[in-house]
């Protein structure tokens, strides 16, 4: 039992940290992605495409083997956080740039007509709006990267699915110790799914609005 709950422990810190990036990394790559500067605009549509376009699997793995061989080293953890963040950050970003996007344009010319500036009108009028679009989106996207971490154990990562497995290798009981990995899992994303509902009812509330998952 204690080295479970070391590995649920990484598991969710993994997920906590590798979300965090992603978000940061959305709302940046998203927001760039509509820049009215072509070289800028284009710049962050090529790093969206390229990590939305290679798998995960391939990210880590060259991150935890091919990057030392160019002087950089970094920890089994740190190398799974940032492919974590980076793959996800990159389908985050469409997320935002589509929020944005649906944001009425007369939102938009209201606050010019306030005199307001592009930074002001974006803080102030088009991401509150945006906010209560992007948070289902978001929910799915933080449930598939809770459920892409068991890929960290193949990097060393002692995560849940790393204990889960020296637990089955040590006993011989293989489906009761899946069956709890699925379990586990399930039970996570069920917390995960209930944080973002009362996150996106609060959003719909801050505008007036009613419903919410």
């Amino acid at each position: 039992m204690p080295r479970l709950a070391e590995g649920l422990l990484v598991t969710v810190e993994a997920t906590v940290l590798g979300a965090a990036l992603a978000l940061v990394l959305a709302y940046a790559l998203g927001l760039l992605s509509r820049s009215d500067r072509l070289p800028v605009r284009g710049g962050a549509r090529l790093v969206v495409e390229f990590f939305r376009g290679t798998s995960l699997y391939v990210q880590l793995f060259w991150l935890f083997f091919a990057l030392p061989m160019l002087g950089f080293r970094l920890e089994p953890l740190a190398c799974a956080v940032l492919a974590l963040g980076l793959n996800y950050g990159a389908y985050g970003a469409e997320v935002v740039r589509g929020a944005v996007a649906a944001v009425p344009r007369a939102q938009t010319e209201a606050g010019i007509a306030l005199g307001m500036g592009a930074g002001l009108r974006l803080r102030r009028v088009v991401l509150p709006q945006a906010h209560a679009l992007m948070v289902a989106p978001f929910k799915n996207l933080l449930v598939q990267l809770l459920k892409a971490t068991p890929l960290l154990s193949l990097v060393t990562v002692p995560d849940l699915t790393f204990q889960i497995d020296q637990l089955r290798s040590s006993t011989g009981a293989t489906a009761a110790s899946y069956l709890l990995l699925l379990g586990l899992y399930f039970g996570m994303a069920v917390v995960l799914s209930l944080l973002m509902n009362a996150l996106e009812r609060a959003a719909k509330a801050r505008l007036g609005q009613e419903g919410g998952a």
